[in-house]
């Protein structure tokens, strides 16, 4: 059976792009067929030069699976970044991208799950995460749940009206959220890294006691709440973790 990896590439459409913050666009793609895949899975996204230089990258899903050939992906401008600059200085409604997946299969979320689960995301981390929680609130599953989600500034929380709507209308879904800088004046969340102190006060303020955990984010912000959730109590078996950059 070929790898996950040895995928044919395939030909995607772009349907629709939207502004989600100031450093992230929302990407809409429509696949040549059928687009089953698992919350938390990912696409390699492909791009050639007329020279044939390639670029290539990977993107996780941010929407929910279901009966639909379309796909969001979330991709943030990377300083220097190949990919994700054309991307943002290019790509329109129309164009056509090539592609590979969907990949992964640690890190993903089925309805079938019914214990409980913290979620831990970092900037544009969300996405994957997000695709989990589109899933969840779709199917009603309504296994407890609590999401941290930590961002830089106000214009980095993406998905936020959509993540309040979840947490209104899911009383087993609490969504926090905190600036790590320059937070304003209005904002009454917290203004902090995530750190065992509010890991702790979350779990105990919603009454959650994770059995399993889902984090996603860069190298160091991964690392970290890894380890802090090893150091509450959970079982490296029950930690799922999706990391990007250096």
């Amino acid at each position: 059976m070929p790898s996950q990896r040895e995928k044919p590439w395939r030909v995607a459409t772009v349907t629709a792009v939207k502004i989600a913050s100031t450093r992230v666009k929302l990407f809409t793609l429509e696949l040549p067929s059928g687009g089953n895949f698992k919350a938390g899975q990912h696409y390699d996204v492909r791009l050639t030069a007329p020279d044939g230089y390639q670029a290539q990258r990977s993107y996780s899903l941010a929407s929910s699976p279901g009966d639909t050939n379309l796909i969001e992906i979330a991709i943030e401008l990377i300083d220097n970044g190949e990919v994700s600059s054309y991307f943002h200085d290019s790509v329109e409604p129309g164009q056509r991208i090539e592609i590979r997946g969907p990949i992964g299969g640690h890190f993903t979320w089925k309805p079938s799950h019914t214990k409980s689960s913290i979620f831990i995301a970092g900037g544009s981390g969300i996405a994957p995460i997000i695709s989990m929680l589109r899933h969840r609130y779709a199917v009603k599953n309504n296994s407890p749940a609590v999401l941290l989600f930590s961002v830089r500034t106000e214009d980095d929380i993406l998905y936020r009206e959509e993540l309040e709507s979840m947490s209104d209308n899911d009383p087993s879904l609490q969504v926090i959220t905190t600036i790590t800088r320059g937070a304003s004046k209005d904002w009454i969340g917290n203004t902090r890294r995530i750190d065992r102190n509010m890991i702790d006060s979350a779990l105990v303020n919603t009454g959650v006691t994770p059995e399993s955990a889902y984090v996603c984010g860069g190298s160091g912000f991964v690392e970290s709440m890894a380890n802090t959730l090893l150091d509450i109590g959970l079982d490296f078996k029950q930690i799922h973790i999706e990391r990007f950059g250096p």
